[in-house]
């Protein structure tokens, strides 16, 4: 390797890696905001925490990624130029896909890499994600005391507490309305201190109360006009009742499977079955339905195929209405409930059937925009560097300012119509092709277009260059301007002569 692709090299690695971590930074905050609320109060431990962050990372390397990309581009040649170090590069002969060889070796790789990311670690990530966040969710709120409130997180108990020891965690005038038990009796308990805390395992509830009351309302099948009331003081009484929810399961993960927990060859299993299948519901006429449920004596209208034709051209018009007149009441009572019957029945198979087809069309729809989502990923990273790097070029500015704003907008259009796109295709709109392809359609033809100025030396986004050409067309037509006014003054002064 050349020294100089050394040094280009070394100069993109280090703002690539920064890059990266930022935006995964910015991508795992938005998760936190949007999972806040599911998160809070559960007493998760720190490994759970960590390991559904890690999923969530793991989620996010797709979209983050590209943008690391160009923003690492834009940064990396843009340092370059504004160090001079690009037009001494260029001064000894070389072009800019010479000196952006290595990086385009690098991003190749990385875009390969990207490709088995998308399909092997996002898919198990999506699977332990779901799997977590599902008991996360079924988990109970832990076990939290505060003064002068109920704490009714427990089925069947509500427990007030007026004040608890920050240190001891000694809870004072304890007051609890227990209604657990199978008979109906409702239990109150009074103390004036105590302790309620769960068990390690989180599998029971253990109460100490001291110097309390206990008053049982019994009451029986006639409980409206008969109960009794036990009532009996203690000075210690401690329980240990079975508690669940407040533990947390684990589900399996192979149980939340769907397009986004499969890999491409699933996937293409799961395209190919549901195509037939959408094709078998389309493609069916209402002749089963007609033959099993509305006509199925009925050889006139849907003949069978052995039966015997009979010429019916001279049979008189069938009057089913005066023949249903002149039955008897029950027997006509009979016949409407069978129609009704055979109509509700025929609707159901109908609504039913429409169902099944509708959910297996966007089954289908969903799978096509996850197959292409994993081959266009890697194709993105290429244009995006494709962009950032003669984008970079042409700005000649380094840090942190223009070229994040620049990555910014790029990453928006290209995010506004990936995610256009993509709802498109899922709703069946667009075939899948163009709606995960149409970002790329579109920034492909403006990095051809970048890379063409930046290696013709083009002033695209030179403010100097285009105050320069204002400045020149000013000047151009300032005279012309000053002849057409004084033009314009003189007529208005030879009509105010002719007036007078």
């Amino acid at each position: 390797m050349k020294t100089i692709h050394k040094l280009v090299l070394k100069s993109y690695l280090g703002p690539m890696v920064l890059t990266f971590f930022i935006v995964m930074f910015v991508l795992m905050m938005n998760i936190v905001w949007r999972y806040i609320d599911e998160l809070v109060g559960k007493g998760l431990s720190a490994g759970i925490i960590i390991e559904l962050m890690t999923y969530f990372m793991a989620n996010m390397i797709p979209m983050g990624l590209p943008l690391s990309m160009l923003l690492a581009a834009i940064m990396t040649m843009g340092n370059l130029g504004e160090n001079y170090e690009l037009l001494a590069m260029k001064s000894a002969g070389m072009s800019l896909v010479q000196i952006t060889k290595p990086l385009i070796i690098l991003v190749a790789f990385v875009s390969v890499g990207s490709f088995f990311i998308g399909n092997n670690l996002v898919p198990n990530a999506n699977k332990k994600l779901y799997s977590t966040l599902y008991d996360i969710r079924q988990q109970k709120q832990a076990l939290e005391f505060q003064d002068g409130l109920f704490f009714n997180g427990i089925e069947n108990m509500s427990i007030r507490v007026s004040h608890q020891e920050p240190d001891t965690h000694l809870l004072h005038d304890v007051l609890i309305y227990d209604n657990r038990a199978a008979n109906g009796n409702m239990n109150t308990i009074v103390a004036d201190s105590g302790y309620i805390r769960l068990s390690d395992d989180k599998r029971y509830l253990l109460v100490t109360l001291f110097h309390g009351e206990t008053y049982e309302q019994t009451r029986n099948s006639q409980w409206f006009t008969k109960s009794a009331l036990r009532h009996h003081t203690f000075e210690l009484q401690k329980q240990v009742i079975p508690m669940d929810g407040f533990a947390q399961g684990r589900t399996d993960a192979d149980l939340f499977s769907n397009s986004q927990t499969k890999n491409i060859n699933e996937l293409q299993h799961d395209i190919d079955s549901l195509e037939v299948k959408v094709n078998a519901a389309t493609t069916s006429s209402y002749e089963p339905l007609l033959k099993e449920q509305i006509f199925v004596r009925d050889n006139s209208v849907l003949p069978l195929p052995d039966s015997l034709k009979v010429d019916k051209r001279h049979f008189r018009d069938m009057l089913a209405q005066d023949s249903i007149v002149g039955l008897p009441t029950r027997d006509k009572e009979r016949i409407w409930d069978q129609a009704r019957t055979l109509a509700k029945n025929s609707r159901n198979m109908f609504a039913f059937d429409e169902s099944a087809a509708k959910e297996a069309l966007n089954q289908l729809y969903r799978s096509k925009v996850e197959w292409h989502k994993k081959i266009s990923l890697p194709v993105s990273i290429l244009i995006f560097f494709l962009i950032g790097a003669p984008l970079g070029a042409i700005i000649r500015r380094g840090g942190l300012g223009l070229p994040v704003v620049v990555s910014v907008i790029f990453f928006v259009i290209y995010y506004i119509i990936s995610l256009s796109g993509e709802k498109l295709a899922k709703e069946g709109n667009w075939d899948a092709v163009y709606g995960m392809w149409l970002s790329t359609f579109i920034l492909t033809p403006i990095a051809i277009y970048l890379t063409y100025k930046a290696t013709n030396d083009s002033a695209l986004l030179d403010t100097d260059w285009y105050a320069g050409k204002f400045k020149a067309l000013r000047d151009r037509l300032t005279p012309g301007i000053k002849k057409m006014m004084n033009a314009i003054k003189f007529k208005r002064n030879g009509k105010k002569h002719d007036s007078e």
